[in-house]
């Protein structure tokens, strides 16, 4: 290797991909990526492998399997058009959204210009679905009523507290609150995946989405698990509009937590938004926090809930760290909660 050439730890290398370091080692399984190895023997992706595996992750993206993509990068580009062709409709169906938009803003422009000051609420239509979905309320038990606004939301939204910190009565508050929106507890473990299966039964279409994100994570690394299953109908349902889960992480192994995790961020900045409970390091990875997503911590002390910077000084950031434990740790932990006094 080139001294002045900078390779990559699987670590790096994937957090610049955006997937996991399960889905590089299965690319590397099925031949579609060759890293080169360090003295010591290490795995090392340097400027080409990184180019090949970029190559690898935007045919996924596409829609592509494993064996389909192998087939593409050595020059056969069967299964290439279909999955093109439903890019373009996609790219399209975004394209007319903007048109529409520019339209707006136009009209907007021109009733100013006539004296004409925008209605009440255009502007803030106008800007999208993350300012529609600011949300405030009084907070609920333990804390004193104090006022909670967010309103900048995200298609990713974590939040994270230590036990007894009042996360999930946070969350079920934001789920009240919300337009649309719903709270998915852990009692969805407790039928073993029964209430799931028949929904499946009884839509095809979902099933379909539900087969196909199930393959995808498959082939990054996941285990199949009624868990797993129960969690993507969930994903994968065309409502609500906004989705609370609590401990997604719950049930799932580690290489299950990091595929769906990189599946989740590769939906993009229109995707539903999504708030996910969470204290797994493997779910909430903070080197790789982007811009699309966003950290509430609830602090140990009952101060109300706060946004964290995903970086290291950021006020919070040490407090959100300290939460965070590997999947290994947190199954040791399984089934403890924090002893709560009664309210009267």
């Amino acid at each position: 290797m080139s001294s002045s050439t900078r390779f990559l730890s699987p670590s790096e290398a994937a957090r610049r991909l955006g997937v996991s370091a399960k889905a590089l080692r299965l690319y590397e399984q099925h031949g579609l990526v060759a890293p080169g190895r360090t003295a010591a023997g290490w795995r090392a992706y340097g400027p080409g492998e990184i180019t090949r595996a970029a190559e690898v992750v935007a045919l996924r993206a596409l829609g592509l399997s494993l064996a389909q993509v192998a087939r593409v990068l050595s020059g056969d580009p069967e299964g290439l058009e279909p999955a093109l062709a439903a890019h373009e409709a996609t790219l399209e169906d975004r394209v007319r959204q903007l048109a529409g938009t520019v339209e707006k803003i136009r009209g907007l422009r021109a009733d100013l210009a006539r004296g004409k000051a925008p209605a009440a609420g255009e502007l803030t239509r106008l800007l999208g679905s993350a300012a529609e979905l600011g949300v405030a309320f009084d907070l609920p038990w333990p804390w004193g009523g104090e006022r909670f606004e967010f309103s900048d939301i995200r298609p990713l939204n974590y939040i994270i507290g230590p036990l007894g910190s009042g996360k999930t009565r946070l969350a079920q508050r934001l789920a009240e609150a919300l337009p649309d929106a719903g709270f998915l507890g852990l009692e969805r473990l407790a039928d073993g995946g029964a209430a799931a299966r028949t929904r499946l039964d009884a839509d095809a279409a979902l099933k379909a989405r539900v087969d196909r994100t199930l393959a995808w994570l498959v082939e990054d690394g996941a285990l199949v698990s009624e868990t797993l299953v129960t969690l993507l109908v969930e994903l994968e349902s065309e409502s609500p509009a906004v989705l609370v889960i609590d401990m997604v992480e719950q049930g799932l192994d580690q290489a299950s937590q990091e595929a769906l995790i990189a599946s989740l961020r590769r939906r993009g900045p229109s995707a539903r938004p999504l708030f996910l409970l969470t204290r797994s390091s493997a779910i909430l990875d903070l080197a790789a926090v982007g811009a699309d997503e966003a950290i509430l911590l609830c602090p140990a002390n009952h101060s109300p809930p706060t946004r964290v910077a995903p970086y290291p000084g950021a006020p919070g950031y040490e407090a959100v760290a300290t939460c965070l434990a590997s999947p290994e740790v947190r199954a040791r932990t399984d089934g403890v909660i924090a002893w709560r006094p009664q309210v009267a």
